[in-house]
């Protein structure tokens, strides 16, 4: 009995040394991207200096190369690009659209959504069927859709505390309505913009346009847009309110991109991999700031951190800038391939696809109650006294999803920033540099890395 209770004394010694020796060296990780953080100003030559960068542009590649050279400028022990054929998808001139009201005609903003097709050059004039579910559009039918204009009009569900499930549960009418709408005969679609803010900027995003989908014109209308239209709608007699709108956007034949990686070396298993990471290309409408030029900026100050604190993980660390996650996820998926094409193993996988703003934690993809357990109780008094450790279930990344099929027993990751401001913001003029905070940050670049640094040492 008595040698027990020496060697439980002895663990519980050891153990509280390796809790101390960790506090330690997360407080310098902090410390590194606090005073001496340099995600900001990477950010800020990233918006300003090169600006949008949807997938197939000339901006995107510049984007690319300058990616690599500023990993290769910070000495990662590898950096290198990953080919990868990317869809090249351009807005054109800027869109028009009116209400009409007998002879008034209300001008409205809108912005043509991703992949989708041009209108006429004269543009689409037509009567309006309002809807707020796929299920509702089908229970019209061809009979009422056909020669009209669908506007989808369900907004966020404000009940949500997380914004990021709003947006989940909005979704399907940009990305899946479109087409749906087509095979009912619309001529067209409008989309109230995702987001709750009340205001004059349409939010553009992805729509289906797979091979064998038929493609219309469909564009999303900002939310004060939506609310007007939908007044008039209710409050006329429907035959005398009609939308137009006009279009120039087109979809070019597929181009060579890269998705850009940097690494620093596993001291112990140099083959086993922890992988941070979020997208490069972002929409045309601003600057990609919050989407996701925060991400990509914080994955690389990951790696910059463990350099200049002189610390060296056991297992390989990554930075990767996916390429296209916006309209076609084929950065992701090329690197999932990859990996398990090179026999890889990966012991997780991080995304930071949520906006720069002040960090709350992480979400974990199919985490059992166990599993959630196991890691709280390891790792949430250490992130506690920075208020990143909040560890939940949850979603983890659109770039990081294939390599759950790819590589069994992979933990997929999300970094969860506060999420209440990001839909304000996300696929809108307004995402530039200036509405985004130094400090949050830097906060959650310090929060990423602190996190890889306790997978590296002690696993999930």
């Amino acid at each position: 009995m008595k040698k027990l209770s020496l060697l439980l004394t002895a663990l519980f010694a050891s153990a509280s040394l390796l809790h101390a020796q960790d506090s330690l060296n997360i407080r310098k990780i902090y410390d590194e991207a606090l005073v001496n953080g340099k995600a900001y100003e990477n950010l800020r030559y990233l918006c300003k200096n090169i600006g949008p960068r949807l997938s197939g542009s000339a901006n995107a590649q510049k984007a690319v190369e300058w990616s690599k050279k500023l990993m290769e400028g910070y000495g990662f022990d590898k950096v290198y690009l990953q080919e990868v054929m990317v869809p090249h998808w351009v807005r054109g001139a800027k869109e028009t659209a009116f209400i009409i009201d007998g002879k008034t005609r209300i001008p409205v903003a809108i912005a043509a959504l991703g992949m989708s097709v041009a209108t006429p050059k004269e543009g689409i004039t037509a009567n309006v069927v309002e809807v707020r579910s796929l299920k509702e559009l089908e229970t019209l039918g061809e009979s009422v859709i056909k020669g009209k204009i669908v506007f989808f009009n369900r907004a966020f569900d404000e009940r949500f505390i997380e914004a990021g499930q709003a947006y989940g549960t909005a979704g399907d009418q940009r990305f899946a309505g479109p087409a749906a709408a087509a095979k009912y005969g619309a001529v067209g679609v409008i989309v109230r913009s995702l987001t709750s803010a009340d205001d004059d900027y349409p939010h553009t995003g992805a729509t289906l346009a797979t091979p064998g989908t038929k493609l219309i014109p469909a564009a999303a209308i900002s939310t004060r847009a939506a609310n007007k239209l939908s007044n008039m709608l209710r409050l006329r007699k429907l035959p005398l309110i009609k939308f137009y709108f006009k279009q120039s956007c087109e979809l070019l034949p597929d181009v060579l991109s890269y998705n850009v990686i940097g690494e620093l070396t596993g001291t112990e298993n140099p083959n086993k991999f922890i992988s941070v990471g979020g997208h490069l290309d972002s929409w045309d409408l601003a600057e990609g700031a919050h989407d996701d030029g925060t991400g990509v900026m914080q994955s690389a100050e990951v790696l910059r951190i463990f350099k200049a604190t002189g610390y060296r993980p056991k297992n390989s660390i990554r930075a990767v800038f996916f390429m296209n996650e916006e309209n076609g996820h084929k950065g992701g998926l090329k690197y999932a391939e990859l990996a398990a094409q090179n026999k890889e193993e990966h012991i997780a996988a991080i995304e930071t696809d949520e906006g720069g703003f002040t960090p709350r934690g992480f979400s974990f993809d199919g985490a059992s109650k166990d599993f959630l357990k196991n890691i709280n109780d390891k790792y949430k008094a250490l992130l506690e006294p920075y208020e990143v450790d909040r560890l939940v279930a949850g979603g983890s990344g659109t770039d990081i999803e294939p390599l759950k099929e790819k590589l069994p027993g992979i933990t997929l990751i999300g970094f969860r920033p506060d999420s209440q401001r990001y839909f304000d913001i996300h696929h809108t003029p307004n995402d530039v540099f200036e509405n985004v905070n130094k400090r949050e940050l830097q906060l959650g670049a310090a929060g990423i890395a602190a996190f890889i640094y306790l997978i590296d040492q002690h696993g999930l």
